[in-house]
């Protein structure tokens, strides 16, 4: 089987000179034909595959028996100070919405060929209240979105589900202290376009699933709603 590179335009190498691109895992140069992470790190990047197993897997455990779902998958088995974290830390923090942006096409792209976006409608980000948004200056998970979009051609909806409290850092909580943080913090403010729909819903790290299933509440009314969940991590609770 050939394991020749990919074709670089010569204007694409003059780019990448004038203004070489980083590693955002390590901060080696990036080769023209590299994207995001080097061929080092995104060797090593602890994929979960749970796009393989999407209706049984460990994150889809977590909503067992406490939110009606589909399928869920995480590319990535997120750890503290992991090197990996390193993504979800500039991501958050680092004020890098393009790596959202870059991670999403990433996911959608690496997930297409598996089936896991057959028959979704629409592509909902867990939204921010105004306050961490105004802070962070974007959504971490629209731009998430908007880059899996980009890949699969699905539609994304940000005014379906609003969040009206600020319920501060999740980080330090455990299982029951993250759902009552979160309990009424979000509120459906659009129309879902027809009964029976398949919402996707999008996030940066899934922990104990608790903001996602106040998510899911929002769309309780509604008879024969699909939902399923991608995010970039998947911590590890236990």
């Amino acid at each position: 089987m050939s394991t020749s590179l990919p074709k670089i335009s010569l204007w694409a190498r003059i780019i990448n000179l004038l203004a070489p691109r980083q590693c955002a895992v390590c901060g080696r140069r990036l080769e023209p034909h590299e994207d995001i992470v080097c061929a080092l790190c995104n060797l090593n990047l602890p994929r979960t595959n749970y796009a393989q197993t999407p209706y049984d897997n460990e994150m889809a455990q977590l909503f067992w028996g406490r939110a009606p779902i589909e399928r869920c998958a995480a590319l990535l088995h997120y750890q503290a100070a992991a090197p990996a974290s390193v993504l979800l830390y500039r991501l958050k923090y680092g004020n890098q919405p393009d790596l959202g942006l870059d991670l999403g096409l990433l996911m959608g792209k690496e997930l297409l060929p598996t089936g896991f976006f057959e028959g979704i409608d629409f592509i909902v980000p867990v939204p921010l209240s105004r306050q961490r948004a105004r802070q962070r200056g974007y959504n971490q998970s629209e731009m998430l979105a908007q880059g899996i979009a980009q890949a699969t051609g699905l539609k994304m909806r940000r005014g379906l589900i609003r969040r009206i409290v600020n319920t501060g850092t999740q980080t330090h909580k455990d299982r029951w202290e993250r759902a009552d943080n979160v309990n009424n913090a979000f509120k459906l403010t659009g129309k879902l376009p027809k009964e029976g729909c398949h919402v996707l819903f999008v996030d940066d790290v899934v922990t104990t699933g608790a903001t996602l299933c106040a998510c899911m509440a929002c769309l309780s009314g509604f008879p024969g709603v699909k939902v399923s969940v991608l995010s970039v991590g998947i911590a590890q609770t236990r």
